[in-house]
């Protein structure tokens, strides 16, 4: 049985009108291995079986053989063709492709820290490259993944960031790289719309929990859930301060397919949840959940009279013009993630 059949079933129930448009259609997605890609090919294997599509969707992959171990059920699915290709450079696949759903770029802090030229690259190159495919093979629809980094630093006292906020990365500070490339993304959808009359739909991506996120990067409910299934303190690398929300996975995929078939063009939506905790709240309920005996250690002690920083979306333009909102619980979104990674 599928570990995530539940999930699946939630994703069906919230979008099962949106996918007539891929009948007998083509997808092209590319990041197809990452956290967002599992998901969404997780998810369109389902729909595309459940409602009997006769969809087909291309994954690009810069290793197939990975991403066969990783979701070999997947990866075998008659209707799944994997790609191998470099975002900035794969050879166009012939034939019509109706949507392409471009969710390519490792938001690495490792890589950013240390490669950040090659994820410049990687960013920009790899976007205008996917939008150049889908031109060229007659897309309807093109999904760009961004993110909430584009609005920079969050100021203290704006408690939720909107989609018109005016904030922008600072463009001298090399550990940017990420937001900039994100900014430049989006421009390029813009230019190619503009161009060449493809709709584009930007989903502009926050936090998240769920199956398929690392418990070993850089994401603090990954590490937290780590530390519990390993029998480790939680460990907060900080002060417990800063201010941060998280979306189930399984929402999120409900949320791009929403946009992906729904969403007017060029009109960014913040994809993620408005409902803020501290990291240290986070780790109280994370511990909570799943054991409520688990110590706690926090690193530093906070500064007095330092306002914590905030990464925070206003989801309002979601849910008013596309309907969208929060479904899982922050509790139930880490207690399945924990049980998904300690089933076999």
């Amino acid at each position: 049985m599928n570990k995530l059949a539940s999930d699946l079933e939630l994703i069906a129930a919230n979008t099962g009108g949106l996918w007539d448009s891929l009948r007998g259609e083509r997808l092209f997605i590319t990041g197809g291995t990452g956290f967002f890609g599992c998901w969404l090919v997780e998810s369109f294997c389902f729909m595309n079986r459940h409602l009997g599509l006769g969809a087909e969707a291309t994954v690009l992959t810069r290793n197939p053989e990975a991403f066969a171990k990783k979701c070999p059920h997947l990866a075998s699915d008659p209707a799944v063709h994997l790609l191998l290709g470099d975002v900035r450079s794969f050879t166009f696949p012939s034939g019509r492709y109706s949507y392409v759903i471009h969710a390519a770029t490792e938001a690495s802090a490792r890589q950013a820290a240390e490669a950040p030229l090659e994820m410049l690259s990687t960013i920009i190159a790899g976007t205008e490259h996917a939008l150049e495919f889908a031109a060229a093979c007659g897309a309807k629809g093109f999904l760009l993944t961004s993110s909430g980094a584009v609005y920079g630093r969050q100021p203290a006292e704006l408690t939720r960031i909107p989609e018109g906020h005016p904030g922008a990365p600072d463009p001298l500070d090399p550990t940017n790289v990420y937001a900039e490339g994100k900014r430049i993304s989006e421009l390029l959808c813009s230019i190619y719309q503009k161009r060449t009359g493809l709709e584009c739909k930007i989903a502009r991506c926050w936090a998240f929990c769920g199956p398929h996120l690392p418990l070993d990067q850089h994401f603090a409910i990954g590490n937290f859930i780590g530390d519990i299934l390993a029998g480790r303190p939680i460990q907060i690398q900080g002060d417990g301060t800063p201010r941060r929300s998280y979306l189930y996975a399984a929402d999120l995929a409900v949320w791009l397919w929403t946009m992906l078939f729904k969403a007017p063009s060029l009109v960014p939506f913040n994809v993620g949840s408005a409902h803020d905790l501290s990291i240290l709240e986070l780790a109280q309920v994370v511990a909570e959940t799943l054991n409520p005996k688990a110590e706690i250690h926090v690193a530093r002690q906070p500064v007095p009279g330092v306002a914590p920083t905030r990464y925070v979306p206003s989801v309002e333009r979601a849910r008013e013009v596309l309907g969208l909102g929060e479904i899982t619980p922050l509790d139930e979104s880490i207690r399945r993630t924990a049980r998904w990674y300690s089933q076999p």
